[in-house]
């Protein structure tokens, strides 16, 4: 059976290919039936709490399934662009992002802070680059 696989939210591709550059766009932890990782709820009242090395390592797994789709993995990846609701968020972020990549031979990164991303239950959203040959 095949894998059901997260959509994208509006007009435009998980992934782009140029030469050998892979292109993943802005990914969140959004499930192919649209809940979201790292909502865990606290109380009978609903109350939310936010998980962002939970949201951090779906987010990071979505991005290999999508590089996959193409041959490339993780491992591939040269550039990380992340998007952090909030920088109190950071240190859970930099723990589980360390779980995927290495200090020494890792990709660069950038790390902001925005005022929101898609949907209130998001807090990091990561796109990155990719370099690998691939066939023609």
């Amino acid at each position: 059976m095949e894998e059901k696989k997260v959509t994208p939210r509006g007009a435009y591709p998980h992934v782009k290919v140029v030469g050998d550059f892979i292109f993943v766009s802005g990914t969140s932890s959004r499930r192919p039936d649209n809940s979201i990782a790292g909502v865990d709820i606290i109380d009978e009242m609903g109350t939310k709490h936010l998980n962002i090395e939970t949201q951090t390592r779906e987010v990071l797994q979505n991005i290999d399934k999508n590089l996959q789709t193409v041959g490339a993995t993780l491992k591939d990846v040269v550039d990380v662009s992340t998007f952090l609701v909030n920088m109190n968020d950071f240190a859970g972020y930099n723990k589980a992002y360390a779980e995927f990549f290495e200090k020494e031979s890792g990709p660069t990164r950038t790390t902001v802070a925005v005022h929101q991303l898609p949907h209130p239950d998001l807090v990091v959203e990561i796109k990155v680059t990719a370099y690998k040959k691939l066939d023609d």
